[in-house]
């Protein structure tokens, strides 16, 4: 795996879009529980990226699948094609800085066969800082024609991240307060998965935001028993920061599957099994 597949500085992004080949922009702010990001996209924006909105766009209605289940494939795809992303055509995704949002939009893309999606590693906090270009025009994208085809990446259901735990490597990517069960602003219950272990996503950056080395990741990862020997499962709250820890996973060399329900599905059936404290059992 290389960054051609995964991340891009603000530095190497400049360069595409100044080339014959620029990719398609797509810009998804968001924040947890905050207010709409939209206002803030059309003050000012990367000249021609598209909004695109988690909550209705990267998400179906929340529900017992999660607060942020995956949307209708065909759903997505045309949100897709309506911002002008195309199958043959790159793609680079980012948000304000955290990479959480950017990382699930490069994540469906990924899973419904796009293969060109890069993430902005840093986000527009990191584009400004150096002295990129921002703009508040109105954005018309010719029609794309990516079509989505689901399954192109891992996929797990509740049953296959039970699963993982057991018998691979399952990693929890919220707050280590909210793994160990001592807080739960969210969802009903605290606690974790049962042989799942804490890999808090806020681990894998530095204090820009921007992902730790490659080798720094794999030293890291390993340290937590996934070294790629084993299959790896990721979950967070709903599947949105597990996605950053995929996309981290992968600039560290390991491949890895989502349990893009996460613990807002896991916690939402009373009869699932819920371990608390600071280790996996």
């Amino acid at each position: 795996m290389t960054t051609k597949s995964t991340i891009l500085s603000a530095a190497e992004l400049a360069s595409e879009l100044a080339g014959s080949r620029p990719p398609v922009l797509l810009d998804v702010r968001w924040q947890l529980g905050g207010p709409d990001q939209r206002p803030a996209y059309e003050a000012g924006h990367l000249p021609g990226a598209v909004y695109i909105d988690l909550d209705s766009e990267l998400a179906g209605p929340a529900g017992s699948g999660g607060r942020h289940p995956l949307p209708d494939p065909e759903a997505f795809g045309a949100v897709m094609r309506r911002a002008g992303v195309c199958a043959d055509v790159p793609v680079v995704v980012y948000d304000g800085g955290q990479g959480w949002a950017a990382a699930r939009a490069w994540w469906l893309l990924r899973w419904t066969g796009h293969t060109d999606v890069r993430v902005l590693d840093g986000g527009l906090a990191r584009w400004t800082s150096e002295g990129g270009d921002v703009t508040a025009d109105r954005v018309t994208p010719a029609e794309g024609d990516f079509k989505p085809t689901p399954g192109a990446v891992g996929l797990l259901d509740a049953d296959g991240a039970a699963a993982r735990a057991r018998a691979g490597v399952l990693l929890d990517a919220r707050a280590g307060e909210r793994y160990r069960g001592e807080v739960e602003p969210i969802d009903p219950v605290g606690g974790h998965i049962p042989g799942a272990v804490s890999a808090p996503t806020t681990e894998n950056v530095d204090a820009d935001g921007r992902f730790l080395p490659a080798d720094a990741l794999r030293a890291r990862f390993a340290a937590l028993g996934a070294s790629g020997g084993a299959p790896v499962g990721v979950y967070c709250g709903s599947g949105v920061s597990g996605a950053h820890e995929v996309l981290a996973l992968e600039v560290a060399g390991i491949a890895s599957d989502l349990y893009a329900g996460s613990w807002s599905e896991w916690s939402s059936d009373p009869t699932r099994p819920v371990a608390t404290g600071p280790h996996p059992e």
